[in-house]
């Protein structure tokens, strides 16, 4: 069953990236390893706590009427 989440900050970007990374059952470590990012910039993407960029982005987005939505379903295969 697919489920979609409409985007409206970079936090909500950062809880999407963790509800995923949950889903799969891979560890921050994991996501770091497989992205070649380091686990705690990982932990600071979840937590939102870098999201200057993504959200002037965002603000970009709607101000042209567009929306960003993330597939939230596991992908099988």
């Amino acid at each position: 069953m697919a489920r979609q989440s409409t985007i409206r900050s970079g936090e909500e970007i950062g809880q999407a990236i963790a509800e995923i990374r949950r889903s799969r059952g891979m560890s921050a470590s994991e996501l770091a390893e497989l992205t070649g990012l380091s686990r705690s910039y990982i932990e600071k993407i979840e937590a939102g706590r870098t999201t200057s960029l993504i959200e002037h982005e965002l603000r970009i987005l709607r101000r042209l009427g567009a929306r960003l939505t993330i597939d939230l379903s596991v992908a099988s295969g």
